[in-house]
């Protein structure tokens, strides 16, 4: 017994450490791919959607506060990737670390399911893993720039919303994407295959079109969203959504499209408000689905209950029925 408690031990301090280093390496891995694509605000570099504060809510959701080391550790990897750690840099990284740590305990104290299937789980996910959360990383951001001098006071706001809002779209668009690859189940039935197929290559055709075309097309991908909510509900429109949000982000960084003749500030409040407009329409119209559909399953599951009650009622009546007339048949033979 001691020896299989002492193995017990053992084995548990390697899987957190490999928790850890495989949630830093997924931080620094979308942390390289955030900063593929940039914009250019008041003087300073920012990312339109920034890809690891929605893997920092997702494996702290699915792995729970230890990981917060990886999330560290992977945001100094990125700072380590750029510049050298002076003490700005590590303040940011604190900012950085400390936010999806404050999303996650909102989202714990609000009762957060991780799948998603109500609408207070994708309010909250809205509200306060991104909206609320994020606020700690972009003003600590956006104070250090001002501290070192970096930015001017004037271009504080410009800053600090810029930073904001690409946190908070890594959380809208990354995170329920993770969060449904973990609870995914295959294979589906081949009439789904053939519509899902049927969408995805709609979708294919249709999104680069809209991102591309200098006429301002991007209202077309709002069909593709409702309609993969409806039939795929969170699988469909969040994949369609990130798919979406992508192409419409190379767009915007490249100045082409419906973003060409656009300035920076312009171009960064459009990709922004079609991103998170986007972002919250599938969000929110999935969960509305998929809440509809679980509570009229309760409902059917409820109403075949009963009637199997009242067969199992109505049969008892029955046999009941008859024992009563066996017995008033031998008791008038015996009479006789």
């Amino acid at each position: 017994m001691a020896a299989v408690v002492g193995s017990h031990d053992l084995r548990t301090p390697v899987v957190i450490a490999l928790q850890t280093l495989a949630v830093a390496a997924c931080y620094y891995a979308s942390g390289r791919l955030g900063l593929l694509r940039e914009l250019v605000v008041e003087g300073a570099v920012v990312t339109p959607i920034w890809p690891p504060t929605g893997v920092s809510v997702a494996c702290l959701l699915l792995l729970g506060l230890r990981c917060w080391p990886g999330i560290a550790l992977g945001a100094f990897l990125i700072i380590l990737s750029l510049t050298s750690p002076t003490p700005s840099a590590l303040a940011v990284l604190a900012g950085n670390t400390a936010a999806p740590v404050v999303g996650y305990l909102l989202l714990r104290r609000a009762g957060f399911r991780t799948d998603l299937a109500r609408l207070r789980d994708g309010l909250a996910l809205v509200f306060l893993g991104a909206f609320a959360a994020m606020l700690i990383s972009s003003t600590t951001g956006a104070g250090i720039l001002i501290a070192t001098g970096k930015i001017e006071w004037s271009g504080f706001w410009a800053v600090w919303l810029a930073w904001w809002v690409g946190d908070a779209m890594g959380v809208l668009i990354v995170t329920p994407v993770l969060l449904l690859l973990s609870r995914v189940r295959l294979p589906l039935s081949l009439a789904r295959w053939k519509e899902a197929t049927g969408l995805a290559v709609i979708a294919c055709c249709l999104v680069p079109l809209a991102a591309q075309s200098p006429v301002s097309l991007l209202f077309l991908v709002y069909p593709l969203l409702i309609w993969a909510a409806l039939r795929f509900q969170l699988a469909g429109s969040l994949l369609c959504a990130l798919f979406a949000s992508v192409l419409t982000t190379v767009a915007a960084t490249d100045r082409v499209g419906p973003f060409e003749r656009l300035s920076r500030v312009e171009v960064m409040m459009k990709l922004q408000a079609f991103n998170g407009a986007m972002a919250l329409t599938a969000l929110i119209l999935s969960a509305v689905i998929t809440e509809q559909i679980y509570t009229r399953r309760s409902v059917e599951r409820a109403c075949q209950e009963l009637v199997e009650v009242l067969e199992h009622l109505t049969a008892g009546e029955v046999a009941d029925g008859r024992a009563s007339a066996e017995d008033g048949g031998h008791g008038r033979r015996q009479e006789e």
